[in-house]
C-alpha cells in the first residue's frame, strides 16, 4: 500500500503546499529591486527613479497599502507609475491613500487597461493559448472592449493631477527637479487595448532637456521599436507581472504581450533601426483580483539609479 500510494500522496502534498504559498505568502512578500542605469550625460549627478506598477488595488489590501506608503522613505527624485492601479471599481480612494506619501515627490503616470475597465475572471490557460496564436489583449482583433465594468479612472487621474503628477497618455510632459534638472517625458496610453498613438508623440528626445524618458504600460514590440528608433535612452514599462506564475530556475512562461520571456522583468535593452535603449519592465506589486497568486515572482517596486554613461559608450 505504501509503495503504491506514497508517491501520489507526496505529489499531492507538495502541490497543495505550492498552491498555499502562491496564494497566501508570496503575494504579500513585497520587495524593492535596485538597478543602476548609465544613461546620464557626463558630470550629471545621479537621479533616483522609483517605479511602481500594477498595484491592482482591491479594497482591504492594507498590507500592500502600508508597504507602498513606506516607499516614501526612499526619497526618490522622481516617481513613475506605469499603470494598472485598480482591480476594484471601489479602489480609487485606497490607491490615492497608498500613494499619498509618494505624491509629495515629482511624478508621472500612464494608465493600463485595468485603470479603465474592471477585472473579470479568465482561465489562466488562455494566456498560453494567446501566446501560441500571437494574440494578446485587443491586438490582432478589431472588436471594441465590450461587456465590461467601467472603472472611475477620471477620479484617479484627478487625484494624480492634483498632486502635480504629469499624465502621459499619448502626450509629452516636462518636470523640473528641485535642483533645476529638466526632464522631458514621453508617454503612451495602453497598447494592450490599442490606445497607443505614437504619431502624436513622435520625434525623439527633447534636445533642450537634461534627460528624456519614455513611459508606457504594456511593452509591446511596436512601441519599444518606436521609442528605441527615436533614441530614447530609457524606456519604463509594466504590465507583465513578471510572468506571475513562474517555474523556479526556468522563469516565466508568458508575458501577456509579444515581448519575449527573457525580458519579462528587470533591466535589459531593446534595439530597433540600429539604435539601442535600456528597457526596464516592472513585475508590479499586485494581481487581478480573480487570480491573486504569484509563484517564483514576488511583488515588487524598483529603484532605478540613473548614472553618467560609461566613457566611450554613449549609448546602451
Amino acid at each position: 500500500m505504501r509503495a503504491r500510494y506514497g508517491v501520489p500522496l507526496g505529489v499531492t502534498a507538495v502541490g497543495a503546499a505550492c498552491v498555499a504559498y502562491a496564494a497566501g505568502i508570496e503575494p504579500r512578500a513585497f520587495r524593492l529591486r535596485r538597478f543602476d542605469v548609465p544613461v546620464l550625460p557626463a558630470g550629471m549627478r545621479p537621479i533616483r527613479i522609483l517605479q511602481v506598477s500594477d498595484i491592482h488595488m482591491v479594497s482591504g489590501q492594507n498590507r500592500k497599502r502600508h508597504w507602498l506608503q513606506s516607499l516614501a522613505g526612499l526619497r526618490p527624485d522622481l516617481v513613475v507609475n506605469t499603470g494598472d492601479n485598480l482591480s476594484d471599481p471601489e479602489g480609487v480612494p485606497e490607491v490615492l491613500d497608498a500613494l499619498g506619501p509618494l505624491m509629495e515627490f515629482p511624478g508621472a503616470y500612464v494608465f493600463g487597461s485595468n485603470d479603465y475597465y474592471g477585472p473579470r475572471f479568465r482561465n489562466p490557460g488562455r494566456y498560453l493559448l494567446e501566446k501560441s496564436r500571437r494574440q494578446h489583449g485587443l491586438n490582432g482583433k478589431t472588436d471594441p472592449v465590450t461587456n465590461v465594468v467601467r472603472n472611475p479612472w477620471g477620479d484617479l487621474r484627478d487625484g494624480f493631477d492634483a498632486a502635480g503628477w504629469v499624465g502621459l497618455s499619448n502626450t509629452r510632459g516636462q518636470l523640473k527637479l528641485d535642483d533645476g534638472i529638466q526632464l522631458a517625458l514621453t508617454g503612451l496610453d495602453d497598447p494592450h487595448i490599442k490606445r497607443d498613438r505614437y504619431a502624436a508623440v513622435a520625434g525623439g528626445p527633447d534636445p533642450a532637456a537634461d534627460l528624456s524618458l519614455a513611459i508606457v504600460h504594456a511593452p509591446y514590440l511596436r512601441v519599444l521599436d518606436a521609442f528605441a528608433a527615436d533614441r530614447y535612452p530609457l524606456i519604463l514599462a509594466g504590465h507583465t507581472h513578471g510572468g506571475q506564475l513562474c517555474i523556479p530556475f526556468y522563469g516565466a512562461l508568458v508575458t501577456n504581450c509579444d515581448l519575449d520571456t527573457q525580458r519579462v522583468k528587470g533591466l535589459s535593452t531593446h534595439t530597433a533601426a540600429g539604435e539601442r535603449s535600456y528597457l526596464h519592465v516592472s513585475a508590479g506589486c499586485g494581481a487581478n483580483r480573480y487570480t491573486p497568486v504569484r509563484f517564483a515572482c514576488p511583488p515588487e517596486a524598483s529603484l532605478l539609479t540613473l548614472t553618467p554613461r560609461t566613457p566611450g559608450h554613449p549609448t546602451p
